[in-house]
């Protein structure tokens, strides 16, 4: 059983920069690949940035470039560093943790962009 706490989401201009983290507890976090996915009212959840247990990272065409995806093994911590955002990054984002058929999401992280 893995929990997962995010924070760090917020009000933004266009244009500024947030990081997001997510806190890992109860299993073993280096073994994890994990990610990050977004909701925004009426959408459907969809994939923002992954990080494998080895440190491959993808992103969506739509964040690349702008957000970058890391883990401190150390912290049980996933980060997501967003720049240069756009009022279409406004969503609720999420934390995701896999291994093999294990999979688990943390509660979400407000996120809005606007001027």
């Amino acid at each position: 059983q893995v929990q997962l706490v995010e924070s760090g989401g917020g009000f933004v201009q266009p244009g500024g920069s947030l990081r997001l983290s997510c806190a890992a507890s109860g299993s073993v976090f280096s073994l994890y690949a994990m990610g990050w996915y977004r909701q925004a009212p009426g959408n459907q959840r969809e994939l923002v940035a992954t990080i494998t247990s080895a440190g491959s990272t993808m992103y969506a065409d739509s964040v690349k470039g702008r957000f970058t995806i890391s883990r401190d093994n150390a912290k049980s911590t996933v980060y997501l560093q967003m720049n240069s955002l756009k009022p279409e990054d406004t969503a609720v984002y999420f934390c995701n943790a896999k291994l093999v058929r294990l999979n688990y999401w943390g509660q979400g992280t407000q996120v809005t962009v606007s001027s």
